[in-house]
């Protein structure tokens, strides 16, 4: 009897798997580690709806290349069996280095290690334990394997990746601006020389889908409440290392010993419980400084943000930091963890190393840039560059 699982999810329905090493990988306790960590950090705090975890959006990406793969090849273009297999593990894989809390403790937790480098060595580990059956999806993940086009759909300025959290994200926060249609972008997917292109027809497709990740981006992942709140987690954990808070369980491990002696079991052995177990502990610790980070988090009592078009005065932050000092009789030195300036930035199109290029019926390409009328053009060159300041209320 052939393989055969459904799950049911929230935004596309019915996600089906029929493979059963791919099954066996979701059933690995490295892969189930990810029910365990929220997809948007603390953006709950600010969407109420925003509690999706890395395994949904997981689940979701993999849902869309499985029907990436079916219109490609209704097009004709040769994907063998195993290459669907391997594309559909490599999505499924992408995200699996991510840590507590993903992008918001990424640097803070292991510091000198991107999720990107940890979802290889993971990668790398599940292929040792599936006796190398994963070997094809490694190449594919690390873009050595000859069809550009299949990592492409894993890592690009248009990959499904991207589709599902854009789509995913909108969904759980009621953020509309969000929506785009995937479904008809996958539909409009070719490929041309070997790399992923988009037909003619999905033009205004590709262009709502930039503006929608623009507009998300600083409605939601940029919101400023949302930026005071995984500000506020970073410290915590930076000011926890600073002062060896003990705490419970294997977050102690990140803590209180030296980054280079964690293994990648103890890794995967954290996820948000863990931090949000400590935080709760640090509530009544003695540093000032740490339980009022904590009780903030746990209250909700955010440090206040403002955002400016231009850096913060430096007289802006002397006033705050002194009305802080002795709101909570505090040194200069523990003031910075609460008064603090910074910067966020966003692009909306990577003009120099990454593109998405349209072909024409004709045969002509071109960069979505460089069509008629094209509303994502030069001026939307660079990053948009906010300045702001944290302090509490």
């Amino acid at each position: 009897m052939r393989f055969h699982k459904i799950i049911n999810d929230p935004v596309y329905g019915f996600i089906t798997i029929d493979d059963e090493l791919i099954y066996k990988i979701t059933s690995h306790p490295y892969y189930q580690r990810l029910r365990r960590i929220h997809q948007m950090a603390m953006a709950h705090l600010v969407y109420p709806g925003a509690v999706h975890t890395r395994l949904h959006h997981s689940l979701g990406a993999y849902h869309l290349m499985r029907s990436a793969l079916h219109e490609l090849l209704l097009k004709g273009v040769d994907i063998t069996p195993e290459e669907q297999q391997a594309a559909k593990i490599a999505i499924l894989l992408h995200d699996i280095g991510h840590g507590p809390f993903s992008h918001a403790l990424e640097h803070v937790l292991a510091e000198h290690l991107r999720h990107e480098e940890l979802s290889l060595m993971l990668i790398k580990e599940l292929n040792r334990e599936f006796d190398g059956k994963l070997q094809m999806a490694l190449d594919i993940f690390t873009n050595v394997y000859p069809k550009k086009f299949l990592n492409q759909l894993i890592s690009s300025q248009l990959d499904v990746d991207r589709m599902d959290y854009l789509t995913r994200d909108s969904f759980f926060t009621g953020v509309n601006e969000g929506v785009i249609a995937y479904d008809r972008i996958l539909k409009m997917l070719t490929v041309h020389n070997g790399e992923l292109m988009v037909e003619e027809k999905g033009i205004y497709s590709i262009e709502k889908f930039l503006i929608a990740r623009r507009l998300m981006y600083w409605q939601v992942y940029l919101h400023k409440t949302v930026l005071s709140a995984e500000q506020m987690l970073q410290r915590i954990i930076k000011r926890a290392k600073q002062i060896s808070a003990e705490c419970t369980g294997p977050l102690n491990n990140f803590i209180n010993q030296p980054i280079a002696d964690v293994t990648l079991a103890q890794f995967c052995s954290i996820d948000d419980y863990d931090v949000m177990m400590a935080i709760k502990q640090w509530c009544n610790h003695y540093d000032v400084v740490l339980s009022t980070l904590c009780k903030g988090i746990i209250d909700r009592n955010l440090l206040k943000v403002k955002y400016f078009s231009e850096p913060v005065a430096k007289s802006l932050l002397i006033e705050k930091a002194d009305a802080t000092k002795k709101q909570f009789n505090l040194s200069d030195e523990e003031v910075k963890w609460l008064v603090f300036s910074g910067e966020a930035s966003s692009s909306t199109y990577n003009f120099e190393n990454e593109h998405i290029h349209i072909l024409f019926k004709d045969g002509t390409i071109k960069d979505i840039t460089e069509v008629d009328n094209a509303l994502i053009n030069e001026n939307l060159r660079g990053k948009v560059k906010k300045y702001y300041i944290c302090y509490p209320r």
